[in-house]
């Protein structure tokens, strides 16, 4: 006897799919904490590598408890003070504690996410931090910067009761160019300021002086696993195993492809070589200002996007060089400057529900007119207020404590053997110590 269909049979079928496509997702995304430790690592000296690694490791290991323990109840819990922060008490007790319930998958999926927004720094702030300030970073951002601002744009996915201010005005960012690179990207730079540029970066006339990552295989494989990750980042932010992520997974890579050449492109006419670190850091700033609005742009708007991203770095990592800012692998330009560039994007590139997209606010450029723009232009810059002022404040405390920087003969020799007592390549030693 055939088994009846019913309603309740097929929305159970789509519950678990659900939940097997979230964490199938949320995989993805953690293999992107594999990408950023190989992308800073390749971009860096060898003798920083261990250290390189232990940074992106603890990361997770500090940040994920943080989330779960502090930061998720910020985030998720009941809005408070008209949508500025939530509450929903330490370790979220509200949480069901049965097998295959929603909410675990979810808490799973966004605790990826915070330890995005947080490993980003690492690459910023390289080869001179101190690892046990860096310890301290990395659980503050965890439990308490990034879960702030996420609650203002993000609150409401937990429920409506958790609606943050910003989701309110009809703020809308999908996946994350600013609730995750944004954030992460404002206090990189905050942390790149504070810290001041490694010793031997600026020629005493204030030019720059190249310091060449020392394995730009490594730093390309890196760049290749966030890329896979970021068809979970993305696709999976509908957490629902719905038609709608393979258009996503389309926009996303066209956006990254776009990013890629324009870089290659520019760099080229600006410095005569087709330079391989800029077309790397030009994929990912493809990546990051497609993540807002993935969901509500053209697979056209996409490559556009992606496109003006591949200008915008290059033009952004020569800016800072100039204003002395040493950014070792381009994070905030990457993060930071193409966060702000994706958010905006959205208010000028979002399709209109007639051509089959989901926002009641159309962009700018389908006659939407620039309340939307505005309300994105809005959401920039209350993360860059409060981003980048906790992470000056942050790393201005840490200095004044004196455990900020390590001592110049610590940067010279190289944190691998000061700060670990290890060397990542131990038997081969062919490097210079710079």
């Amino acid at each position: 006897m055939a088994e009846v269909v019913t309603p309740e049979s097929v929305q159970a079928v789509q519950d678990n799919l659900n939940i097997v496509w979230t964490l199938v997702a949320g995989v993805l995304v953690f293999t992107m904490q594999a990408g950023f430790a190989m992308v800073e690592a390749g971009f860096t000296r060898a003798k920083n590598s261990a250290n390189i690694m232990m940074k992106n490791l603890i990361d997770f290991a500090v940040g994920a408890p943080a989330f779960y323990i502090i930061g998720a109840a910020i985030m998720f819990g009941a809005t408070k003070c008209g949508g500025w922060f939530g509450w929903g008490g330490m370790g979220m007790p509200s949480l069901s504690t049965g097998e295959g319930i929603w909410d675990w998958t979810f808490f799973f999926f966004q605790t990826i996410f915070a330890a995005t927004a947080a490993t980003i720094v690492s690459g910023a702030v390289a080869e001179r931090i101190h690892f046990k300030s860096y310890l301290i970073y990395s659980l503050i951002v965890s439990a308490f910067i990034y879960p702030v601002s996420g609650h203002w744009m993000w609150g409401s996915l937990f429920g409506e009761a958790s609606q943050g201010w910003l989701e309110a005005l009809g703020f809308h960012d999908f996946a994350g160019s600013t609730v995750v690179h944004s954030v992460g990207g404002w206090v990189a730079l905050a942390g790149a300021i504070m810290l001041g540029p490694r010793i031997g970066k600026y020629h005493k006339d204030g030019k720059p002086a190249p310091i060449p990552g020392h394995n730009l295989i490594i730093g390309t494989l890196g760049v290749f696993l966030l890329w896979i990750g970021w068809f979970g980042f993305n696709p999976g932010s509908y957490t629902a195993g719905i038609g709608s992520i393979g258009r996503v997974a389309m926009t996303t890579n066209l956006a990254a492809c776009a990013g890629t050449v324009a870089a290659l492109v520019t760099a080229w006419v600006i410095i005569g070589k087709p330079d391989l670190t800029m077309a790397l850091n030009g994929s990912l700033a493809g990546l990051v200002a497609i993540t807002a609005p993935c969901d509500l742009v053209t697979p056209n708007a996409s490559l556009l996007i992606g496109l003006i991203a591949g200008v915008l770095v290059v033009l952004s990592v020569f800016f800072f060089d100039k204003i002395h800012v040493d950014d070792p692998v381009g994070a905030v330009s990457v993060h930071c400057v193409n966060g702000v560039w994706g958010t905006l994007a959205v208010g000028l590139f979002a399709a209109p529900e007639k051509y089959g997209y989901g926002n009641d606010l159309a962009g700018l450029f389908y006659g939407g007119g620039v309340k939307f723009l505005g309300i994105q232009l809005t959401g920039v810059a209350a993360t860059c207020v409060w981003a980048f002022g906790t992470g000056l404040l942050l790393f201005y405390l840490l200095k004044k404590l004196g455990i900020l920087r390590v001592d110049a003969k610590t940067e010279m020799k190289g944190l691998d053997i000061t700060e670990h007592g290890q060397d990542a390549y131990a038997s081969f030693q062919f490097f210079s110590n710079m």
